[in-house]
């Protein structure tokens, strides 16, 4: 029901946001008068909120300066990779699965172009998935992480930016009781739920004090007719962001009060840089209900992983196995989304994983967003990141050796040299 109004409603909006850019049109003409008075900038102003509040946002792009090509794809996932091949070091960022697109890390991927070749997971919105495409739950989550890890490997470096902490750690956890040689050199977790009892957030409370029924009942909807994915059950993208604005509605209140002044004013720069922001921030994605709620299980109520507990597909997820991936996590001083403590709980959940090969770093004055992006990840975070992974670069004549060993000549191709690899081409 919530899904058809909410469709309902941009329909409804559509002629409202019409009048609305004509008139902005007409109050910006230079042969215009009233666009040189205080009113008619006034009156542009509203025009440009109410279109911007009321409208739907597509998909942003990365707009990097390096070329992108896709490199592996299954129907809820493809993988990117940005710039031409080259004999740097492999790093797969995997992007969170939480409602916002890949684009979100934009900053993240530029602040690895130079030292890496950097790989980004862009995932699916499932309302353009059809259902004879299957479901997507948590556990396909793990198997698509295994499968990109090993598509990539052998030598590959792995950042896992919040909600994808769990399943990315699973997935190596996985590959190293089998002694998989393609298991990544090295994973770094920037503000993961790993341990959401640690200092529990607003977002972990809001959790546990619901059982799952009652997300099923308010979160989940089927797709609209219109779409591709009609029919399929998922918890609705403008849903989540309604979630995302209300932890914080002074701050978009006043940015949006603060946007309307500065386009009076003829401040042309604070202005784009607001619809920058936004542009992005109020761009999302639907998220399959299977995904959805196994994740509040397993992660947020049943805190499944760290109490040993977490099984996939029948096998135990043993965080013991972990030998061999070094492993570092990044936590943010006010991080209102991830609590402190909760990321770096994994150090303790691997203990047979070396101390040289552990590491943690907690980020002074910065929140959620700031852990992955922003001025401080450039100085600060970024430049610690990269020095872990180059300290664990791979031996690659030790790589090799198990490669023959395993006697598997058609895994660990990279999909940047060999065209064979690469499942779906740009």
């Amino acid at each position: 029901m919530w899904y058809l109004l909410h469709e309902a409603s941009q329909v409804a909006f559509s002629p409202a946001r019409m009048i609305a850019d004509l008139t902005k049109l007409a109050c910006t003409h230079s042969l215009n008068p009233v666009t040189y008075t205080p009113g008619g900038r006034a009156l542009v102003a509203s025009c440009e909120l109410f279109e911007r509040t009321t409208r739907a946002y597509p998909k942003p792009t990365f707009n990097l300066p390096a070329s992108e090509r896709v490199v592996w794809q299954q129907p809820f996932c493809r993988v990117i990779a940005f710039g031409p091949p080259s004999n740097k070091p492999k790093v797969l960022i995997v992007a969170p699965m939480s409602g916002h697109y890949a684009t979100l890390l934009r900053g993240t991927v530029a602040a690895f172009l130079d030292s890496h070749r950097v790989f980004i997971t862009d995932w699916s919105d499932a309302k353009h998935v059809p259902l004879s495409e299957g479901q997507f739950d948590l556990s396909d989550y793990v198997d698509y992480c295994r499968a990109m890890f090993e598509a990539l490997g052998p030598d590959l470096h792995v950042m896992a930016v919040c909600q994808p902490a769990v399943p990315v750690l699973a997935a190596i956890a996985l590959m190293e009781a089998e002694d998989d040689p393609l298991v990544p050199r090295s994973v770094t977790l920037l503000g993961g739920p790993i341990d959401t009892r640690q200092t529990p957030t607003k977002v972990n409370s809001f959790a546990q004090a619901r059982d799952i029924g009652w997300f099923k009942r308010h979160c989940i909807h089927p797709v609209p007719e219109r779409y591709q994915g009609r029919g399929r059950l998922v918890y609705p993208g403008f849903m989540q962001l309604g979630g995302f604005m209300a932890m914080n509605p002074d701050r978009h209140f006043s940015a949006h009060r603060d946007m309307f002044n500065h386009l009076i004013q003829g401040d042309g720069d604070s202005a784009d840089r607001h619809r920058e922001f936004y542009d992005e921030y109020l761009a999302v994605m639907d998220l399959t209900a299977e995904y959805y709620l196994q994740t509040l299980e397993t992660v947020f109520i049943d805190h499944l992983l760290p109490r040993g507990l977490m099984q996939h597909r029948g096998r135990p997820v043993d965080l013991k196995a972990v030998r061999r991936c070094a492993l570092m996590t990044v936590e943010g001083e006010n991080d209102d989304i991830t609590g402190r403590g909760q990321t770096v709980a994994a150090l303790d959940l691997t203990p047979n994983l070396s101390a040289e090969k552990k590491e943690h770093h907690l980020q002074a004055k910065v929140g959620h967003y700031g852990v992955f992006n922003g001025s401080r990840f450039r100085r600060e975070i970024a430049p610690r990141i990269k020095a872990f992974m180059k300290k664990h670069a791979a031996d690659e004549s030790v790589v090799l050796k198990r490669l023959s060993r395993r006697g598997s000549p058609g895994r660990g191709r990279d999909p940047l040299y060999d065209p064979a690899s690469v499942a779906v081409p740009t």
